[in-house]
């Protein structure tokens, strides 16, 4: 069984408009966040969801409910958070980013790797494909969870993805199971 998974990002949060990687903080979404989170409820008005998951941050959390509530109930999951910088969180963002390929396998002081990330959203994948199979599902999550969807659905290799510069984008669609 496979189902059809569309990846986005939250809106921007507080720390990103600072530039800095919250990791586990839970930083709130700006209010330019807030506004961009009506345009994601915009853009995906028409598309048939069976179900949409966040992360339990209030940054994915807000984006999700915001967008799609009270149209689909959003679920919200604690696997979909952004992996953890552990010592490191709240750094600038440049730094943070400097070091995604050696930590792809190599954790973060005090928090996780990009590859313990990918494998706690790999845990949740495998249950959305059992759960809808054949279905449409929408996550809402950071920079890791396309990291894991790129590396698990997409077939990349880990070092490749963390080597690369993602651009924003609407959303990424993928088949996965």
């Amino acid at each position: 069984m496979t189902a059809q998974v569309i990846f986005i990002t939250h809106s921007t949060s507080e720390d990103n408009e600072a530039g800095l990687a919250s990791g586990w903080f839970d930083t709130p979404l700006s209010a330019a966040g807030e506004r961009q989170a009506v345009e994601v409820r915009d853009r995906w008005a028409g598309t048939p969801l069976d179900a949409v998951i966040a992360s339990n941050l209030e940054r994915g959390r807000r984006t999700a409910q915001i967008a799609f509530e009270p149209r689909v109930t959003v679920r919200i999951d604690p696997r979909l958070r952004e992996v953890d910088y552990g010592d490191l969180t709240r750094r600038p963002r440049a730094e943070i980013d400097r070091q995604r390929v050696s930590r792809a396998h190599d954790p973060h002081p005090g928090g996780e790797s990009y590859a313990q990330a990918v494998e706690r959203h790999r845990r949740l994948l495998d249950e959305v494909v059992a759960e809808y199979p054949r279905g449409q599902v929408l996550l809402v999550g950071s920079y890791a969870l396309w990291m894991a969807m790129e590396h698990v659905a997409g077939g990349r290799p880990l070092l490749e993805v963390a080597a690369e510069q993602r651009e924003w984008q609407p959303g990424w669609r993928y088949t996965y199971g």
